[in-house]
């Protein structure tokens, strides 16, 4: 339209929350990714680990339907405590890293690779709000297999051990939950990064799967080659499995302890952001 006939109007309907804008690519990014046959084998297979959780915590406390199994020696494997939980948390972790393998490389890829962040950042859209929308998709397509999961056994063991178990160990349903938040975070932010400056499908996905497996082997290679013990912390798994411990009030494994753990996921998480940051932009600037 030219601008000498004034016709342009500005838009004067009403106007979305900022909380239903930062739903907008989530929704139809979860649609999308259900309709994906793999994504939700991966995601059915990844339920059995909780399934058999659940039957686990019943059987403890129905043990009269295990007679002639051992009784004082059975009664004591299925003990409910923080191990249990431990056990549980490192079974869905590995889960969680599968399907961010598959869901995650399709996040960002296309729009860099057709050219949208221009269209996106010319809407009430940030950057931040970006990469806030984006990471919702993984936190939608893990919570279910990590946290809620967790927290629902949690919840189950409690209410069939009594309220003086729920108070005595309501520290392991915190550190569930914290413990499998910052491990979204994690994981979500590798997919992300790896998405963002690898335009294949495949080869993000395999670079997310390096990252976790690769890099771990490396870590380990590097202890036994200097003979040292500070290279485990940049294993991001183990460093992880260190905090976790420490929030479910178990002993250490031999190594860096949490805090150094922490330290070290901290300086991951801001190097894949400071990534995010660099590979985001509406524009490239070519010299």
């Amino acid at each position: 339209m030219a601008v000498y006939k004034r016709g342009y109007q500005r838009y004067q309907g009403p106007l979305t929350s900022p909380a239903s804008r930062l739903l907008v690519l989530p929704r139809f990014a979860w649609e999308r990714l259900m309709q994906q046959r793999l994504i939700s084998i991966l995601f059915i297979v990844a339920l059995f680990w909780p399934t058999g959780c659940a039957l686990f915590i019943y059987l403890s406390h129905h043990l009269d339907l295990l007679q002639g199994f051992g009784g004082a020696a059975t009664a004591k494997i299925f003990d409910i405590n923080a191990d249990f939980f431990f056990i549980f948390m490192n079974a869905q972790a590995t889960f969680a890293i599968i399907l961010a393998a598959f869901a995650g490389p399709s996040l960002i890829a296309p729009d860099l690779s057709n050219g949208a962040l221009p269209l996106y950042f010319s809407r009430p859209m940030s950057r931040s709000t970006y990469v806030l929308s984006r990471m919702l998709v993984l936190v939608g397509v893990l919570s279910p297999v990590t946290w809620i999961p967790g927290a629902l056994l949690f919840l189950m063991q409690s209410g069939m051990a009594g309220w003086d178990w729920f108070v005595a160990n309501w520290q392991i349903g915190a550190a569930i939950v914290t413990g499998f938040l910052f491990w979204i975070l994690l994981v979500s932010l590798v997919a992300m990064a790896s998405s963002a400056y690898v335009r294949w499908r495949m080869i993000a996905g395999a670079l997310v799967l390096g990252i976790f497996f690769i890099l771990g082997g490396a870590a380990e290679l590097a202890n036994a080659v200097l003979r040292v013990e500070w290279a485990s912390a940049f294993n991001p798994t183990r460093a992880m499995v260190q905090v976790w411990r420490a929030l479910l009030g178990l002993e250490p494994f031999p190594g860096p302890d949490e805090y150094e753990c922490f330290a070290a996921l901290a300086v991951m998480i801001a190097l894949l952001a400071a990534i995010l940051n660099r590979k985001l932009r509406p524009v490239e600037v070519v010299s």
